[in-house]
């Protein structure tokens, strides 16, 4: 690893309080307090957890907010749960650009000890908020979460990253991707290196291409403003889709810390070439332009499909390809692994050819793993048929939790696991900054579809797996 890049070590202190800045904001309400909520449940949440936001509330109004917050995403919430959250809230008021905010905010803090601060604030305002919290003596005995985006490209990453450490060394600074604290997208890690019957497969001898989907069927909705200034690329490819292919493509870390997953992962991204625009779509969807905050004859692309290679023994010559998208056919998250077809045709040369095997990971919503496989149906003269067979993780392993409730425990912990380490989102831009602001404007396509038709053509590319509604049940 470069000698100028420095990654989390995975012994990190416990903390005796959360200060949650933007606590009133639209992550809060739909992700932050009902993670909360389940870590409360679970016993899992023993700390005060502090608000800090410009709304002039005080603590009651903060625990009215949260239980509105927690009822809406979880309808059947216990009135008891309930109270012992609102029982650790409490709220600090002002403006997070003046200094007397933060004078209050330590004498909220005084006495807790270690504290972690989580920013669910635009990333324009990390460094005023850092640099405040340095100039109050809040940046002792803490550590600082942010949330994506890490940077607007590789220059900015570095430079925030500078800005950053000016206050908080790289032990006490984490990012936020909470990819990583989906229980479905871990478990593409434990799929692979815990069970024998896939481990022989996963290699460029059995593997012909593996597409990654994130998919969504609504649009930027009142977000036109920021999704603008952003686009696809950076939302979702830069970090969410290039941490599933690290974990899809990763070598077994040698030990089970953070440090060892961080470092094979950094070790594919290395590996990984960067996006060429030749083998890359960008779309925008019908209507895009007509949004609340999206600039006329705007660029900003809300499709984006491309391929990959992974230069690596293991995966020389296998193509990744990558797409995702707003206003799509459906809203999924899948991984499609195809496997190589069989060297000799002996079942479905009367049919057109035995399709290949694939493997989906569903890693969003109806999380599963489904395997396509090829059997002989009765009085079919003999054809086979492509038979699923899978497991539905919710139904069989129980409820999957919430990413952020991963992350805000990891915060609060210290486990470094479900955070990006700095490294890997360097190379991740490496990745994908040949296609960040072409000249070209993207291509035009129905909400609805599947994006722009060009995307159907890409090189090498037989065939898009598509996604369906639900991983299992009807097509």
């Amino acid at each position: 690893m470069p000698e100028d890049t420095q990654y989390t070590p995975f012994d990190l202190e416990r903390a005796d309080a959360l200060v949650l800045f933007g606590i009133t904001g639209d992550l809060a309400r739909k992700m932050l307090l009902p993670a909360l909520y389940h870590l409360t449940a679970r016993g899992d949440l023993s700390v005060p957890v502090v608000g800090v936001a410009s709304t002039g509330w005080d603590d009651a109004a903060l625990r009215a907010h949260a239980r509105q917050a927690v009822v809406e995403a979880v309808p059947d919430a216990d009135p008891a749960v309930l109270d012992r959250l609102a029982g650790r809230l409490s709220m600090v008021s002002g403006d997070i650009t003046e200094d007397a905010t933060f004078a209050r905010l330590r004498t909220a803090v005084e006495g807790f000890g270690f504290v972690a601060y989580y920013l669910a604030i635009p990333p324009k305002l990390f460094t005023t908020v850092a640099a405040a919290l340095a100039r109050a003596g809040l940046n002792r005995e803490a550590r600082l979460v942010v949330e994506k985006p890490f940077g607007h490209d590789s220059a900015s990453a570095r430079e925030l990253q500078d800005e950053l450490s000016r206050y908080f060394d790289s032990a006490h600074l984490l990012r936020v991707d909470h990819f990583l604290g989906s229980e479905a997208v871990e478990g593409l890690m434990v799929g692979r290196f815990a069970n024998t019957l896939l481990a022989p497969v996963w290699h460029r001898s059995y593997v012909d291409n593996v597409q990654i989907t994130l998919a969504e069927s609504f649009g930027v909705a009142d977000r036109g403003s920021f999704y603008d200034a952003v686009g696809c690329v950076r939302d979702v490819v830069q970090n969410h889709m290039l941490e599933i292919l690290t974990y899809l493509a990763m070598e077994p870390p040698s030990a089970d810390d953070s440090s060892a997953l961080g470092l094979e992962k950094w070790r594919v991204l290395r590996a990984t070439r960067t996006m060429d625009p030749a083998d890359t779509v960008r779309g925008q969807y019908d209507g895009y332009q007509e949004i609340e905050g999206v600039a006329p004859g705007s660029t900003t692309e809300t499709y984006v499909a491309t391929r990959v290679f992974v230069d690596n023994w293991r995966w020389s010559g296998v193509p990744f390809y990558l797409r995702s998208g707003k206003t799509l056919a459906v809203t999924a998250t899948e991984v499609v692994v195809e496997l190589r077809k069989p060297p000799l045709e002996l079942f479905g040369a009367r049919s057109g050819g035995t399709p290949a095997n694939i493997i989906r990971f569903r890693v969003d919503g109806d999380t599963g793993i489904r395997a396509e496989l090829m059997l002989r149906k009765p009085d079919a003269d003999g054809t086979p048929v492509t038979v699923p067979v899978g497991i539905d993780f919710e139904r069989v392993l129980g409820r999957q939790q919430l990413p952020y409730e991963a992350v805000l425990l990891g915060a609060t912990v210290g486990n470094a696991e479900y955070f990006a380490f700095f490294p890997t989102i360097m190379e991740s831009w490496r990745i994908v900054d040949p296609v960040l602001d072409p000249p070209e404007p993207p291509l035009p396509y129905a909400p609805g579809s599947w994006g722009p038709a060009e995307a159907a053509r890409l090189p090498g590319l037989r065939q898009w797996h598509q996604p369906t509604p639900r991983l299992f049940g009807d097509e």
